[in-house]
């Protein structure tokens, strides 16, 4: 004999549609996404009339083609890909660990914290001008200047991932007689390891943007660098190479720290 609860429609499991349908349709429609985005440009491009000014997709896939013959675009990219990931490495193995100390710290809170909170609000791209002077121009200003985009998402995050801690966790291993460098090694970081992942992401986007910025002014190679030629020259249809490029870069990049994040902290997707 089956229960009341048992016999009742409205206990039965709502039947769910396969993922596959769900990955499909979101493919679908990011596809149909991405034509919207051309078709309007092209109909744009058509109605302007005017290649300097706009470009069709047709002549950007042209310029596309030209410069990935002359190897000039390849030179480009694997010069702002070696300055944001030289920059970022430089903010996140500075940033986390400092983040961490000023947790354990509270006179190293209280002594830099301030000083961050100042130093925060000022823009990437005015620190490009300090970073010709004392840099020079080359490789180096862009360092500098992707370090800083990056540092603050990272550092904010790892702070505030490590304040985070259960003080539970921490009463714990200090009666297990874990001290201080225990501590931020077995309890703090990983306990702050999802929020340093968000900074990270933050900051990776923040410092590839900047580098583009950087490039701008302070370089002879790079995307930004490329698009500056370009547009002094008119050829416009390669500026939307270079600009093309860096969104489909800053999008593998996205889509790659989304799948490391997937894969090592599991729990948040299912969050």
């Amino acid at each position: 004999m089956t229960s009341d609860a048992e016999a009742s429609p409205l206990a039965a499991p709502v039947p769910r549609r396969p993922v596959r349908w769900d990955v499909a349709r979101a493919s679908g429609l990011a596809v149909a996404g991405v034509a919207l985005l051309f078709g309007g440009w092209g109909a744009a491009s058509l109605w302007l009339d005017n290649a300097i000014l706009l470009p069709s997709p047709w002549a950007m896939l042209r310029g596309f083609h030209e410069v990935v013959q002359d190897g000039t675009l390849l030179v480009d990219v694997v010069a702002s890909l070696k300055r944001v990931l030289s920059g970022f490495s430089l903010a996140a193995f500075t940033a986390v660990p400092l983040a961490l100390l000023v947790v354990s710290f509270p006179s190293l809170s209280q002594l830099l914290v301030p000083v961050l909170s100042l130093l925060r609000p000022i823009p990437p791209i005015a620190w490009v001008p300090i970073a010709i002077l004392w840099f020079g121009l080359g490789d180096h200003p862009s360092y500098f200047v992707t370090a800083v985009a990056a540092f603050f998402p990272i550092f904010l995050n790892a702070l505030g991932g490590a304040r985070a801690v259960d003080s539970q966790h921490l009463r714990a291993a200090r009666c297990l007689g874990a001290r201080r460098l225990s501590l931020l090694r077995f309890v703090y970081l990983p306990s702050s390891l999802p929020h340093v992942w968000t900074g990270l992401k933050i900051g990776l986007g923040q410092s590839w943007m900047a580098v583009v910025t950087a490039e701008l002014v302070a370089a002879r190679s790079g995307l930004g660098h490329m698009i500056e030629l370009n547009r002094l020259q008119l050829e416009t249809p390669r500026v939307f190479v270079g600009m093309s490029m860096i969104a489909i870069i800053g999008a593998l990049m996205t889509f790659v720290l989304g799948s490391l994040e997937a894969r090592f902290f599991p729990w948040k997707k299912a969050d």
